[in-house]
């Protein structure tokens, strides 16, 4: 029987940390309190794979985890302990950079359209006039030239590729000229299939034929009729070619009460799809919710102007990410676009030279990732509209492209998967890294041109959140994260004092100036948000930071991109970085975070308790039950210390493993009012009022935290109180008792975050 979900804790599985491993943390994970072990893709990957994603066998349990024995045992003890599994599945594509671990993808290479997996992969044979599988996978077509017959392979390096039945005579570059494949250079701009985003090494799949889907689902089918799990996470299922009928048939499969979240990331104001047969998202829009309501909005102005001078025009903002967008449809996504514009022209029976231009306008108004659910069925046409008051000379084209849009489903879906993969390319991974305003507010699901989040917004969005999806994840933390959540709240502190910052930058950039000051702006931030308490930054640190900051530069595309790198402006910025932790400014570093840090602590344990108690199913990202200073991956994948968290459980003192302990705990003791008890804001009173966020779930439990305490700490809270609800409550954490109406400054005392529990009345 399945276990009801009241809280996950996210494992990042790979080689060096297996099931079994997973299995020897099943006790500690119980102690914490939550009811699932959340596991990262867990299917056969790519040897050595460091995330799982790029699945090269869908039907079988990855050995190098531990097989599907390993799996069996990690289940079966789980259950033991009153816990069970929820899997992260990878339904859109499968990974092919390394063909000869991948059979299908082998065997498509090898006999072409006559393979029997032919049609499991979204292959464009119209890319290549000859209908050859078109592979950007060299560092330019010549390359093809080298390439060595190798008995029934041909090979370049450490590429290997399949030779076709009866085609191995001759030279390398002979044999390759007669193969069902044609390998090219990457700077083409022509890929003979649909990749997730703009990355070669992962070939989309057709989950839309019957077929495909029981293919690649028989072994998701087995945990299910076996008991194995108890849940799924669906990676990016908005590039699939239907995601609602995907998801309809994986409900089939998987049963009325499996749980079934979605990695579907929602525009601010974007309503996820009533009509979905799930239970809700992974959680990035009560990511940027809750960690909103503690940027202070009296910061923006001077931030922004921080910023301007650098030469960040944030009211040229839209302009900005509007131009990145089109360079990621023309450039980027090129090929994409050439066969979602052939697919508008046959479907439409008309063409003309300016759909590239028209359909790359559409999409950079449409503003979601994609439109075409039920509920968002009026978002294209609305898009259209803006287009052609914007354009009018593209209304024709742009005709096209409805009449195909009414003629074909293909053609509406492959623009729709565009759509995802250009504001994936343009946002999260560049405009993300140029924003340098408040880069805790350029996180995945967030929108960076919005200064946090009121108070109002945040009670209205967990009010419909309990009526609709009660069920959904809530997280602070994943995989994917640019910034650990505790990261982002210590930058967000800088919100509650721009003109101390601004005051920094100064006189750090006349100390250790920047090669780039809106560079330097970036980087700023992040190297304070992990910056040590101690300031010995250790040799790993270093590393990290050294990583992050190429990872960093080359994504913002600016000075220096992944694709034509410069050498010279990098080496100045990492010289720079080096700068820093071995000159002066470190000790300033470390005088500002002495500082600060105790207002980031506040926030980090208010945002934590949010999470764990507004409307949703909170995960636990593995390692953040204590502080932690991760930034984007692959460093947020970093092995955890498990040794050093079980000895802080055991003592109970840090104030973060309190906070989530007694939260989990909460959950499990009263699962009726966080699953199903509604939410209702509860309104403090005082001088001090807008720096208390406090509401109830069901009957029975009270959740307070502040935020904005760099003010407090001169102030105090004054004549603030919060009037509970009639009954005597009990604060979870610390124990303290509480009835009628309460001053702010005693049930603050202790900790800055309350979890109040109704004894009696």
């Amino acid at each position: 029987m399945a276990f009801p979900v009241l809280a996950t804790y996210r494992l990042q599985l790979r080689d060096g940390f297996t099931f079994a491993d997973a299995e020897k943390l099943v006790d500690y994970l119980d102690d914490l309190g939550v009811t699932h072990l959340y596991l990262s893709p867990i299917l056969t990957a790519t040897p050595g794979s460091e995330h799982g994603y790029d699945v090269v066998d869908p039907t079988t349990v990855s050995e190098e985890l531990g097989g599907a024995d390993g799996l069996a045992r990690l289940s079966a003890a789980a259950r033991a302990r009153g816990l069970g599994l929820v899997v992260d599945i990878v339904a859109n594509h499968v990974g092919v950079g390394s063909p000869q671990h991948n059979p299908w993808w082998w065997d498509v290479l090898r006999h072409g359209r006559e393979s029997a997996y032919a049609s499991y992969f979204d292959i464009d044979w119209d890319a290549d006039p000859s209908g050859r599988i078109v592979l950007p996978v060299l560092g330019s077509d010549d390359d093809a030239e080298q390439l060595a017959v190798d008995g029934e392979t041909l090979r370049l390096g450490n590429l290997v590729f399949p030779i076709a039945p009866g085609t191995g005579a001759g030279s390398g570059a002979q044999v390759h000229d007669r193969q069902h494949y044609k390998l090219t250079g990457w700077r083409t701009g022509v890929c003979g299939y649909r990749r997730f985003f703009a990355i070669t090494s992962l070939a989309g799949l057709r989950q839309e034929d019957p077929a495909v889907f029981a293919a690649t689902h028989a072994e998701v089918a087995r945990w299910f009729s076996e008991n194995l799990v108890d849940g799924v996470r669906i990676d990016h299922p908005d590039g699939l070619t239907d995601p609602g009928g995907y998801l309809v048939r994986l409900r089939e499969l998987v049963g009325p009460r499996a749980w079934i979240v979605i990695e579907k990331i929602l525009a601010v104001g974007e309503p996820l799809d009533p009509s979905l047969p799930i239970d809700g998202t992974t959680g990035y829009d009560v990511l940027r919710e809750v960690g909103g309501v503690f940027v202070d909005p009296s910061g923006a102005e001077a931030l922004t102007e921080l910023a301007s001078s650098t030469g960040f025009d944030h009211d040229q903002a839209p302009e900005l990410l509007r131009q990145l967008k089109i360079g990621s449809m023309t450039e980027t996504l090129a090929s994409e676009l050439r066969r979602v514009c052939r697919t508008i022209a046959a479907a439409a029976g008309a063409d003309d030279p300016r759909l590239p231009d028209a359909v790359t306008a559409l999409l950079t108004n449409v503003g979601v990732y994609r439109c075409d659910y039920q509920n968002l069925s009026q978002l294209l046409s609305a898009a259209i509209a803006r287009t052609v008051a914007q354009r009018p000379g593209l209304a024709a084209p742009l005709e096209i492209v409805s009449t195909a849009l009414a003629a074909s489903d293909e053609a509406g879906a492959r623009l729709q998967q565009l759509c995802g993969a250009m504001t994936a390319k343009s946002v999260e991974d560049c405009y993300f890294y140029r924003d340098a305003r408040l880069v805790s507010l350029n996180e995945v699901g967030g929108e960076p041109e919005r200064f946090g989040v009121s108070a109002a917004e945040f009670h209205r969005s967990n009010a419909i959140r309990a009526r609709l999806w009660p069920r959904a994840m809530t997280t602070l933390s994943t995989h994917d994260t640019k910034r650990g959540e505790d990261v982002r709240a210590r930058i967000g502190v800088l919100s509650q004092v721009p003109s101390l910052w601004t005051r920094c930058i100064s006189r750090w950039e006349k100390s250790a100036p920047s090669p780039d000051p809106l560079t330097g702006l970036f980087l700023w931030q992040n190297i304070f948000g992990v910056w040590p308490a101690d300031g010995e930054v250790t040799a790993e640190l270093r590393e990290r930071l050294h990583a992050f900051t190429q990872k960093a530069i080359r994504e913002a595309d600016w000075r220096t991109s992944w694709a034509d790198p410069d050498a010279a402006f990098e080496a100045a910025v990492h010289q720079w970085l080096d700068t820093i932790i071995d000159g002066q400014v470190a000790g300033e570093l470390t005088r500002l975070l002495t500082q600060l840090a105790p207002h980031a602590h506040n926030d980090a344990l208010g945002q934590k308790l949010l999470a764990l108690t507004v409307p949703g199913v909170p995960d636990v990202y593995q390692g953040t039950e204590l502080w932690e200073d991760s930034l984007v991956d692959p460093d947020n994948r970093r092995f955890v210390d498990y040794a050093a968290h079980r000895a802080a459980f055991e003592r109970l003192a840090h104030p973060k493993m309190r906070v989530v302990n007694a939260a989990l705990r909460a959950r499990r003791d009263r699962p009726d009012s966080f699953l199903a008890g509604g939410y209702l804001p509860v309104l403090a009173r005082g001088n001090r009022a807008e720096y208390l966020i406090s509401f109830v779930r069901g009957h029975d439990v009270a959740v307070a935290v502040s935020r904005w305490t760099m003010r407090l700490q001169e102030s105090g809270w004054g004549d603030t109180v919060l009037p509970l609800p009639a009954g005597t409550w009990t604060d979870r954490i610390t124990g303290s008792v509480w009835t009628d109406t309460v001053r702010a400054d005693d049930l603050f005392a202790e900790l800055p975050v309350a979890l109040l529990e109704r004894s009696h009345g």
